[in-house]
């Protein structure tokens, strides 16, 4: 079992950065392969940025790329998620989920991931 709480969003103007955080309680979180989530109105959940668990594979959503950067720090249980060059179309709540630690790599399919944060709401003003 591995309890997940975000940390980090809150309300930025169009331009700026946030750092989220996501700590992982238990002792085998460098198991399993993390991935960040948004979902925000009217819109499906879509995957954001994904990290396997030796941090040395990423993969980002075509939204975000060149603008996040996901990574993790096992010692900490801790995964991050920095937000660069904000856009008002980045206003979502993000969740951290962990993936299925029988799966290989790294997914963007949700379904892989079997634990899940209570989210954290990023609003990007305009």
């Amino acid at each position: 079992q591995v309890q997940l709480v975000e940390s980090g969003g809150g309300l930025v103007q169009a331009g700026g950065s946030l750092r989220l955080s996501c700590a992982a309680s238990g002792r085998t979180f460098s198991r399993y392969a993390m991935g960040w989530f948004r979902t925000s109105p009217g819109k499906e959940r879509e995957i954001v940025a994904a990290i396997s668990w030796s941090g040395g594979s990423t993969y980002y959503g075509d939204s975000v790329k060149g603008r996040f950067t996901i990574s993790r720090d096992n010692a900490k249980n801790t995964v991050y998620l920095q937000m660069n060059s904000l856009k008002p179309e980045d206003t979502a709540v993000y969740y951290c989920a962990a993936r299925n630690q029988n799966l290989m790599g790294i997914g963007v399919r949700q379904d892989e991931y079997i634990y899940w944060g209570q989210g954290t709401q990023v609003t990007v003003s305009s």
